[in-house]
Order: C-alpha cells, then sequence, then structure tokens
C-alpha cells in the first residue's frame, strides 16, 4: 500500500520515526516533504494534491497539534482530513468517514502512539453503504 505523508517543521521529528516505521512494516512512502515545510498549510496542501490528483487512498500529515494540518487539508473539495490522536478515532474515522488521511500532532502524540495510530488507520477500509451518505451530503456543501 502506498502511503503519502508531510509535515511541517514541528512534526518533521514524528515524520521521519513514523516514515521509518512504515518502510520497515513494508508499506511504500511518498514523502512529499523531505525537508521540513514552513507551515502546516504549504505541508498538508502538498500531500492533500497528492492524494487527490493521484488516487492515493491513505496519508498522514504531521504539525504540532494536527488539528492546523487537518483545517487547511479539509479545505480543499474532496478531501477528508481527521485530526487524531488516539488508535480508536483513527479506525474509526476510515470505517465510517472514509478519511483520505489523518493528521497527527507531535506535540500531543508520542512515537509509539502514533505508531499505533497509523497502523490502526492503515488496517481499516471504509464501510461504505449508509456512510457514503454523509460524505456525498458534505461533497455538496459550498
Amino acid at each position: 500500500m502506498k502511503v503519502v505523508i508531510g509535515s511541517d517543521k514541528a512534526g518533521f521529528a514524528l515524520k521521519e520515526k513514523v516514515k521509518k516505521y512504515l518502510k520497515d512494516h513494508q508499506y511504500e512512502v511518498l514523502d512529499v516533504t523531505e525537508e521540513a515545510a514552513a507551515d502546516f498549510v504549504d505541508s498538508s496542501l502538498k500531500v492533500t494534491r497528492e492524494v487527490l490528483d493521484n488516487g492515493i487512498k491513505k496519508a498522514v500529515m504531521f504539525d504540532e497539534y494536527g488539528v492546523g494540518s487537518a483545517m487547511a487539508s479539509n479545505k480543499v473539495k474532496g478531501m477528508v482530513t481527521a485530526n487524531v490522536n488516539e488508535e480508536r478515532t483513527a479506525h474509526m474515522t476510515a470505517m465510517h468517514n472514509g478519511a483520505k488521511a489523518i493528521a497527527l500532532g507531535s506535540g500531543i502524540v508520542g512515537e509509539k502512539l502514533a505508531y499505533s495510530i497509523v497502523q490502526h488507520y492503515l488496517d481499516t477500509n471504509y464501510a461504505g453503504g449508509r456512510h457514503q451518505i454523509r460524505l456525498n451530503m458534505l461533497e455538496e456543501m459550498i
């Protein structure tokens, strides 16, 4: 599975650790920020564009708190990014919300928890069905 990752300066160290974890677990990793982006808006939009333009199914964004990357990414029509800081939300946002990306905050989530969150997210497929109705409603919003 191909996973797109990216970060700003605050999330860079955690991104690098998760990148190694992903590669060690045989994921194909596309890092759109080999050098830290100056701002979470820049890094999250690089990840978002890669996901939407190339049909990537899973992505992870990193900044200090996660919420900035999620907010910036979700401004782009067609993107669903969840700010996640524990495993259950990672699982449920993938299953029920069809999240194309999750955003992690390096100031909140430590290394081992980040590995677990990312693995729960990657291991979960979108359920579709009744959940698609809500995604369609989101897409119709201006």
